[in-house]
């Protein structure tokens, strides 16, 4: 014990002569740590404040946990994955599956209201851009009311809008009427995306790029469902009792909405610790968990939600390249949408080309009702959801979230290539199924990696700016595949190939891997920090900016 303490003594001397950081020394149970009388001790450490002053810690007891910290990133990847999560993903999971029949929907009353009422192409196309220009306006708002009062807050109130405004839609006694509503609907769904933004602060790293993506399958049940319930409604009681039974999953999530928690890294953050503490020991709780010991900690940040954030040095090439897939994304995936009514009421690619040759000035108002088949074929490329999904499932974590999002751009554009040959009804649904498979999974990887790379002081705002880019993309699209599809079919099919091969380019040029990496708590925290920690975390050993630990004994 003497040659021990000699020991520490000339290390300490050592320290203050030479200038070395030779700073934690950690006894083993080998060691000659312990009295009879007096309480055991594990590690000894020496903090550096300067050149010439050195603070000896005292030892820390087993018996006092109070002076051990802990983050909520620590908290959740102890309680792990559990009954909470999976009861938090269907909650998240009701609000995504109404946004796909919100949006699905619109390919469905567009043929409807064009026969119906008569209307131009350009006024079918306004049904479809209106709702993307409520989204667009409205998603980076969203985004900062979720940074500013909370993720709970922001994502209920949004449901809640599309539930009132896309229930009175079904009661629309004009075109104007239905432009106004659906506009408001979809000011309203700009917000869904924050339900990525809440679930994905509750996830264990482990599992969080797995769970994220098998939420998407509740987005796939609600395209599929809006299919059939089309199916059974519009043939008999047409598309205002449409309108008004695709707001069932809204109903069942404002019923429930009352048990959705905050989150605890918003709490913490915002100061209010204690509801964190609460949350997560329910958390624990309902896991069947233990909460590690000490008290609570974080990098306070004070102003939230501020879109400069984004772009600073550190996230600008991040933010821009980002938005720039968004909105290629959602140009290319809505396109498809759309696209695929327009080429299964022409028959095949050479029938769009025949219609856009027709120089009758009634040509603009021919429609063409859904059948029955065109039902069958929608259904089909809708299902086209699921395997996408699981490809990209299996893939993420493998290849990483940039590969994997370049490789479903690069197939999309793949598969649109033999469009340009006049296939058959068959080939081009088996085209058009594998075409949305992917461009499905490359949406749900941006879904997963834009969380994972910003902070949690600007992660629902950047959720929010993302998605609001994707909105203009989808204003943009009814454009290209429901008028310029008239006039070129090669035209058309080009468009979407380029700014595919293009997105293609950005995600291998964005500059962060995130895969592996745990939640940013602060901006001041890099990723390259993170990453540093995640590597020494897996070797079994942590490091600090102000301390080094040396697990190996001192041997007396």
């Amino acid at each position: 014990m003497l040659s021990f303490s000699r020991s520490i003594a000339f290390s300490v001397l050592f320290k203050i002569w030479f200038g070395f950081s030779v700073v934690t020394f950690r006894g083993t149970a080998g060691d000659s740590l312990r009295h009879d009388e007096e309480e055991q001790c594990g590690d000894y450490e020496v903090y550096t404040t300067g050149m010439q002053t050195v603070d000896l810690g005292e030892c820390r007891t087993r018996q006092d946990p109070t002076e051990d910290t802990f983050t909520v990133e620590d908290a959740v990847e102890a309680i792990g994955f559990g009954k909470f999560q999976w009861k938090l993903s269907i909650l998240t999971g009701l609000s995504w599956m109404a946004d796909a029949m919100e949006m699905m929907i619109l390919s469905v009353i567009s043929p409807q209201l064009h026969c119906e009422w008569m209307l131009p192409s350009w006024k079918v196309a306004m049904l479809t851009s209106v709702v993307f220009i409520g989204m667009m306006f409205s998603s980076t708002l969203w985004g900062n009311i979720s940074d500013k009062y909370g993720r709970k807050v922001g994502l209920t109130m949004c449901m809640m809008w599309v539930l009132y405004y896309g229930f009175l839609s079904a009661f629309s006694p004009a075109y104007g009427w239905v432009m106004v509503l659906r506009g408001l609907v979809g000011f309203g769904i700009g917000g869904a995306p924050q339900s990525v933004t809440l679930y994905s602060e509750f996830l264990p790293r482990k599992s969080r790029a797995t769970c994220i993506m098998l939420i998407q399958i509740f987005w796939a049940l609600g395209a599929v469902f809006e299919v059939l319930l089309a199916i059974w409604i519009m043939p008999t009681m047409g598309w205002r009792w449409l309108l008004g039974l695709s707001t069932a999953p809204l109903v069942v999530f404002v019923i429930f909405c009352f048990w959705l928690p905050e989150s605890p890294r918003f709490d913490v953050l915002s100061g209010n610790r204690e509801n964190a503490m609460k949350t997560l020991r329910h958390i624990a709780a309902d896991n069947g968990k233990t909460m590690p010991l000490g008290k609570l900690i974080a990098n306070k940040q004070e102003e939230r939600g501020r879109i400069r954030d984004l772009l600073t040095p550190q996230y600008r090439r991040t933010t821009l390249l980002l938005w720039f897939i968004w909105f290629a994304n959602a140009f290319s995936y809505y396109g498809l949408v759309l696209l695929t009514t327009e080429l299964f009421q022409a028959g095949d690619a050479c029938g769009v080309i025949t219609q856009g040759a027709k120089t009758e000035p009634k040509c603009n108002l021919e429609c063409k009702y859904l059948t029955l088949d065109d039902y069958k074929d929608l259904l089909w490329t809708t299902l086209a959801e699921f395997p996408g999904l699981f490809v990209t499932l299996f893939l993420i974590d493998r290849i990483g979230r940039k590969k994997s999002m370049a490789m479903c751009f690069l197939m999309f554009s793949v598969c649109i290539l033999p469009l340009y040959a006049c296939v058959g009804r068959v080939a081009l649904t088996v085209f058009i199924f594998i075409a949305r498979a992917f461009i499905t999974g490359g949406f749900q990887v941006a879904y997963v990696y834009t969380p994972e790379v910003y902070p949690t002081a600007t992660r629902a705002l950047g959720i929010g700016t993302c998605s609001g880019m994707a909105r203009v993309g989808a204003l943009l699209t009814p454009f290209v595949s429901q008028v310029l599809l008239k006039k070129s079919v090669y035209l058309t099919l080009s468009v979407y190939c380029i700014f595919c091969l293009l997105a293609t380019g950005a995600s291998m040029l964005l500059p962060i891997e995130t895969t592996g990496l745990g939640l940013q708590e602060s901006s001041r925290i890099t990723a390259g920090q993170e990453e540093m920690k995640t590597g020494q975390m897996s070797n079994g050993s942590e490091a600090s900016p102000t301390h080094t630990s040396y697990g190996s004994s001192y041997n007396s």
